[in-house]
């Protein structure tokens, strides 16, 4: 069994440490801790990195997402009984999206914030999909990888907000093109 320090190191070198190759997901990164089965409803762990300033924005999925909050802040925008609403999430913390929930994440701070990512093999392989590899410095995606990223959330039956939605709740989307 593993004592209370041995699992304040591990996630002390998760938070702070690469663990393979990284994928871009259109600001955030991943790097799977666990690859993604062809098993839908098998475990898939990530560590997920939100730059400073860095939205991801309304969405939602069949797929249950548990954060625990490693290093950083971030706003996280989940499903309240008055609607939905922003919460700070620290270190720390833990974060649970039931499936077919809208949310959102924003990065407001000047530092990265560093999430442990619990969710379906499923959503595991809709980000093997959608990623790209990180070579450098994160570049804004072009028009045809937002094309592919529209693509492929609906051939996973993902569901994206619109740009109403998101202003709704102080999103602004980027303007490309």
């Amino acid at each position: 069994m593993q004592s209370e320090k041995d699992i304040e190191a591990i996630l002390y070198r998760i938070a702070n440490e690469a663990h393979g190759p990284a994928l871009d997901v259109f600001g955030p990164t991943v790097e799977f801790l666990s690859r993604p089965s062809q098993d839908d409803g098998a475990l898939c762990v990530m560590r997920g990195v939100i730059p400073a300033g860095i939205t991801v924005p309304l969405h939602s999925h069949d797929d249950a997402e548990d954060f625990y909050i490693l290093a950083g802040t971030q706003e996280v925008l989940t499903q309240h009984p008055r609607g939905l609403q922003w919460a700070q999430a620290h270190a720390g913390d833990y974060v649970r999206v039931p499936p077919g929930t809208m949310h959102a994440h924003r990065n407001v701070t000047s530092q990265p914030a560093v999430d442990l990512i619990i969710t379906t093999a499923k959503l595991g392989r809709f980000f093997e999909e959608i990623g790209r590899p990180v070579t450098g410095a994160l570049q804004p995606p072009a028009p045809e990888d937002l094309a592919r990223f529209v693509e492929v959330a609906i051939k996973y039956g993902y569901t994206l907000g619109t740009p109403e939605q998101n202003a709704a709740v102080g999103i602004e989307l980027p303007k490309f093109g």
